[in-house]
Parts: C-alpha cells; structure tokens; sequence
C-alpha cells in the first residue's frame, strides 16, 4: 500500500472510514471525501500521515471533479478511487415513491457513476489504475424485501460497472474495475437509512467494518473483478440462481438472514 494515492467517498464513518485507517497504516497516501466535517476531520487525524480531506456531496458531478482535482493539486495521481458513499431504505415495492427510487438512484448509482467518469480520464492517460465500487448482496438476494429500492439500485450499480469493465478490457487492460459485495454491516447503516430502520449494529453475524475494509484491502492489493466479503456469499449466490425455482429456494430458512 506504501505511497498508493486512494480516494475515498462517503469516508466519515463504517466501512469508508475503516478502509481509510487501514490503509493509513499500510502508508497509503488518501483523499477522503464525506458530507459531515466534523467527522470526516476524525478520521483524518486517527489515519494520520498524508491525508486530504474535503466536505463533498458526491451526488452532485461538481463537487466530485472538484474532488479529483483537489487530490490532483495535492498528490498529482490517483491510483485507487473507491466509491463507497451510499444509502439505504426501509420501504417494500408496494409501498415505494417516485421520491424514495430517486434518491436511492442518486445516492446509490448517479453518485458512483459520477466518480468513475471524473477519474477515468485520468487512469486511461496513465494507463493504469482501480476503481471499486461497493455494492451489497441485496444487489444478488433479495434478503430483505423492505430494501427493495435499495437492492434495485445495486443491481443497476453492478450493471454500470461490469459494462465499464468490459468497456475498458482490451484497449486499457491496466485498469480494474472492481464490485464488493458486503453483506450486513455494523454500521450507522440502518438507522441511517430512508424511512428509518433497524440498526444494523444489533444483528449478532453482522461484520464488522474492519473486517470489511481488510477484504477492501486485499483487493487493492491483488485486483480482480468481484470480491464478496464473507467467503460463503459467492456460493450463495450460485445456489440463488442455478435453483429450478427461485421462489421455493426464498421459502428455505437457511436463505434468509439471521
């Protein structure tokens, strides 16, 4: 990790701000970039080291090409640019707004879209580089019918970045394009999320954010197209959907959430 430029989004708090501290400690040269100040400085001075950080709202294209360009004039490359500010909801189908799938659209996919388009030209220039954007297993399963929004959000998430992948693979083979998919999270998550909502903390298989940003690590370390945080969740997602009937599979206990 030594002397890596990384950018991070939504970098505050939970699995941002974890990945910002361990990859302090690796000496990693970081960009962070949140909403909330205050916070934002904290994690700033528990990294330690070279550390930019600068208040952006990522859901407007402007202030993330502000964002490249700040760690540009500071750092003068970017290595890594990780887009991980996003939103959660408590809303099922029946029940959703034209309000609430649009601001899961901005929150969740405008916002990753927007980073990828900024920093892009800049890999392609140097030829080389990482973007990771962190989806969710609700972007394979559907575990949690009130997230509905939000699952449908990650799925157009995961599209945008495959498509950008194979977009990239032959004429820029030296960047990667990277999905994670994490499941549930000790975070501010749930008790963050549109409508309110359990908090995530209370579920006892819930990861923890360090353990989350160790995976984020590795991949950063060893590129590659998809990473799942809990090393049984790519099976999970084979058994979803090689299943005769998605619907008898849904009714299994052991497929729903603890």
């Amino acid at each position: 990790m030594s002397d890596l430029v990384v950018v991070i989004t939504g970098a505050s708090a939970g699995i941002g701000a974890a990945l910002a501290e361990r990859l302090a400690k690796g000496g990693a040269r970081l960009a962070l970039a949140a909403r909330r100040e205050a916070e934002l400085r904290a994690v700033a001075a528990r990294c330690g080291g070279e550390v930019l950080t600068l208040v952006t709202d990522v859901t407007r294209r402007g202030e993330v090409e502000r964002l490249l360009d700040a760690t540009l004039n500071r750092f003068g490359h970017v290595d890594v640019w990780v887009n991980n500010a996003g939103r959660g909801i408590t809303r099922p189908v029946s029940q959703l707004t034209d309000d609430d799938l649009d601001e899961m659209m901005r929150v969740n996919v405008k916002s990753a879209l927007y980073g990828m388009q900024t920093v892009l030209p800049h890999l392609k220039q140097r030829g080389r580089g990482h973007i990771i954007n962190v989806s969710s297993m609700l972007s394979r399963i559907p575990f949690a019918p009130a997230r509905a929004a939000y699952s449908a959000s990650k799925h157009a998430l995961n599209a945008l970045t495959a498509n950008l992948r194979m977009e990239l693979a032959r004429d820029f083979p030296g960047i990667t394009v990277s999905t994670v998919m994490p499941g549930v999270v000790a975070t501010e998550f749930g008790v963050n999320a549109l409508h309110g909502g359990v908090d995530s903390r209370a579920f006892p298989t819930a990861q923890t954010a360090e353990q989350v940003a160790a995976v984020m690590a590795g991949l950063i370390a060893h590129p590659r197209a998809d990473v799942y945080t809990r090393p049984e969740g790519q099976q999970r997602v084979v058994d979803y959907y090689a299943a005769p009937d998605m619907a008898a599979f849904e009714r299994q206990p052991e497929f729903r959430p603890s």
